[in-house]
């Protein structure tokens, strides 16, 4: 996203999120931003048409967040459907990092929280 700067970056998911979406863009770009930062903080939206993951993508997503679970400082999860939601608030136990989750709309205030 045009907002993202230093090592606070926002990640737009639209669709439903495949296994090739994981292993030949986030995880690689990531990777090269945890390498140089360290730390990341992240503005993560769930756009009007975003469907969720595949079940290959799902555990993509479940195996590389434990993996660098201390390595988010903070992230803010915008949009997306109520399930989501609960599924992140279930796993945010395992994150070092604060999780916060931000309606529709509400991007404003989520780029403000993670650069807070």
């Amino acid at each position: 996203m045009s907002e993202s700067s230093g090592n606070t970056i926002g990640i737009r998911a639209s669709g439903k999120l495949t296994k090739s979406d994981y292993e030949t863009v986030l995880i690689p770009q990531l990777t090269d931003l945890f390498n140089t930062h360290g730390q990341l903080n992240i503005v993560f939206l769930m756009d009007d048409g975003f469907e969720g993951w595949d079940m290959e993508a799902a555990w993509d997503d479940a195996s590389y967040g434990l993996m660098h679970r201390a390595d988010f400082g903070k992230l803010a999860v915008v949009g997306g459907p109520a399930w989501v939601n609960w599924g992140i608030k279930l796993s945010g136990f395992l994150m070092k990092g604060e999780i916060r989750i931000f309606g529709p709309g509400h991007m404003d205030q989520a780029w403000q929280w993670v650069r807070s």
